[in-house]
């Protein structure tokens, strides 16, 4: 077994390997050692710019004797095939949400990995920041009563303004389903664990939308998925919750999540965000409660961290790939409540991670 950091390589040096880069260089129990991307050169300027000492081709990363995990940050259509060349290599995977596109792809990397014995992890792992982690441990400790239901929102009016390629948000494997809706249900399934049912409603407000930033600034490109989606989901516990996802709202609200109990409400901070407070409103009382967070607010990557740190452990990491499955899963089910508009069953299940201890630290050295 191997000792000291564990060695990382990064395929996708696109807009979000910066986020990734940034702290991962910065955690001393991981080391990058290589930077690759389809186009060779965007992997040589990334890790340029985080002192990463190789960059190449994906098979350069997959072939690196000193890589364990490989990050995964490719666009969506290409997580379960860099995944599935990572396992056939030998290595962990951390991917970026979604999971995959479709159950089918997502079950087989999940053999795959099994029989190569190597873990799969995924994002969001926003759910281990402190704003979210606070939440949770309130929750666990019974600060809100039994769990009941929760409401959910994020509505804006697309990313199209200001993102310089946005035309794969508006395709298979993105929408504002699959691409905010892991954060949301996520931190659902963190509180209730496994959803057992879901329904759900769907609209496209506009067959094309205009890239409105960067050199492709004006070019028009086509949107083939909904674009609102409200969902209603119940959890095997008897829980339920209900969702709004849309990028048709020209009022934007980013980050509502409350999780009503039985002797309280709780807000938990946005979802896609590592820190913030929590505010909890007691039964009877005339205002809100605010709770600091606690815990880590580095941000992306600290999944890929603990998955690191459980590896030399030998424990669980709190990501699981299984965990992702099951989300996709529920928002598979979801888009198929949407086509056919009938309640739709969840076969997967899930089980909620352990929290993360209060004194986790990313930049404390714990592999020697």
């Amino acid at each position: 077994m191997r000792s000291g950091p564990v060695g990382v390589g990064v395929i996708g040096a696109g807009v979000i390997s910066e986020q990734y880069l940034t702290n991962l260089t910065a955690f001393p129990d991981v080391r990058v050692h290589v930077v690759a991307d389809l186009f060779p050169e965007a992997a040589k300027s990334r890790a340029e710019e985080f002192g990463v000492p190789a960059w190449g081709t994906p098979e350069d990363a997959l072939n690196h004797p000193d890589v364990e995990i490989i990050v995964n940050l490719t666009t969506p259509a290409s997580h379960v095939p860099v995944a599935l060349d990572a396992v056939a290599a030998g290595k962990h995977v951390w991917s970026e949400k979604p999971f995959s596109l479709d159950r089918e792809s997502g079950q087989l990397l999940l053999k795959a990995a099994s029989d190569a014995g190597v873990r799969l992890g995924c994002a969001p792992d926003t759910f281990l920041g402190a704003g979210l982690q606070t939440g949770l441990r309130m929750i666990q400790r019974g600060d809100i009563g039994q769990p009941l239901t929760a409401l959910t929102l994020m509505q804006s009016p697309g990313p199209e303004a200001w993102h310089p390629n946005p035309a794969f948000l508006f395709q298979e494997g993105a929408g504002p389903l699959f691409d905010m809706g892991p954060y949301y249900l996520t931190t659902l399934v963190q509180a209730f664990g496994t959803v057992k049912t879901v329904a759900a409603l769907g609209s496209r407000s506009r067959k094309t939308r205009v890239i409105g930033s960067g050199p492709r600034a004006g070019e028009e490109f086509a949107v083939t998925v909904p674009t609102h989606v409200s969902a209603l989901v119940e959890f095997e516990s008897g829980a339920s919750s209900t969702s709004n996802l849309s990028f048709d709202s020209p009022l934007p609200r980013h980050g509502f999540v409350e999780i009503t109990g039985s002797e309280a409400t709780i807000a938990f901070p946005d979802p896609n965000r590592f820190d913030g407070e929590v505010r909890l409103h007691r039964h009877g009382a005339d205002t809100w409660e605010t709770f600091p967070s606690i815990g880590s607010t580095f941000g992306r990557g600290i999944g890929v961290l603990d998955m690191a740190r459980a590896t030399r452990a030998g424990l669980p990491h709190r990501a699981q790939g299984a965990t992702a499955f099951h989300v996709l899963d529920v928002m598979a089910s979801i888009t198929e409540s949407v086509d056919s508009r009938a309640f739709v069953n969840v076969s997967s299940n899930a089980v909620a991670a352990e929290p993360l201890p209060e004194g986790w630290d990313p930049t404390v050295p714990t592999l020697t």
